[in-house]
């Protein structure tokens, strides 16, 4: 995770620190390189902390992290999971314009609940998102939690947007409560209702879904790198 480790944002899923981030760190991307060396990586998933008090999002040490792991490690793939920089199209282009083999970012949750559980964002900005990553030919992923409070019919409608927006890989995970500060769980979703999201979304053009209750973004990552994209 890069930006530091306080968020500007208190969503209620989320239990990564909330408040007024430290400076920027210039040398960042070159130290997360060199650690991305010293590990000896082949893949690696980079994220971070939303900074809406920055100009540009953090998305100049996006781009600049993801050169100085390639200079360092030409070999590396490399997947992003994206905060929405508001939809934005030039701070999302900074990022694009250096083409991780994989860009991500999470829906989170339904449309009806996302007012309740993020901060900020919207639903329909997080499709725009989408959307900006497929239209840059580059491989679009998105991620939902269930469990808080959703209905099995509005995460059949979140995979038919997120189809429109031409997202290619979804992770569907069960949401855990962080702490008891946190929003609770509202029920807990069965193996086979798991196994029926994931073919209802390779049934509409996904080319990779993960779908189970311990899938998280980041789970089998690798293993979607080189799929045919459909």
């Amino acid at each position: 995770m890069i930006l530091g480790n306080v968020c500007t944002r208190s969503c209620k899923f989320c239990s990564v620190e909330t408040g007024k981030p430290t400076p920027v760190d210039e040398l960042e991307p070159l130290n997360v390189a060199k650690v991305v060396q010293e590990m000896k990586l082949n893949h690696v998933v980079l994220t971070s902390v939303t900074r809406d008090d920055l100009p540009d999002g953090g998305a100049g040490i996006w781009a600049q992290t993801i050169i100085q792991i390639r200079n360092l490690n030409p070999s590396i793939t490399i997947e992003t999971l994206i905060p929405d920089f508001d939809a934005d199209l030039e701070k999302l282009k900074i990022v694009l314009n250096v083409k991780p083999e994989i860009v991500s970012h999470n829906m989170e949750t339904v449309r009806r609940t996302t007012n309740s559980i993020r901060t900020k964002a919207t639903y329909d900005k997080s499709l725009q998102v989408i959307r900006i990553i497929s239209d840059h030919g580059l491989v679009s992923k998105s991620g939902i939690m269930v469990g808080l409070g959703e209905t099995d019919d509005e995460v059949f409608e979140t995979i038919l947007d997120l189809e429109k927006a031409n997202c290619k890989i979804l992770t569907i995970g069960q949401y855990l409560q962080p702490t008891k500060k946190h929003h609770p769980v509202q029920r807990y979703i069965t193996p086979e209702m798991f196994k029926n999201y994931k073919e209802f979304a390779l049934n509409h053009h996904f080319s990779h879904v993960e779908s189970s209750p311990l899938v998280r973004s980041s789970y089998h990552s690798e293993l979607q790198l080189n799929l045919p994209i459909t």
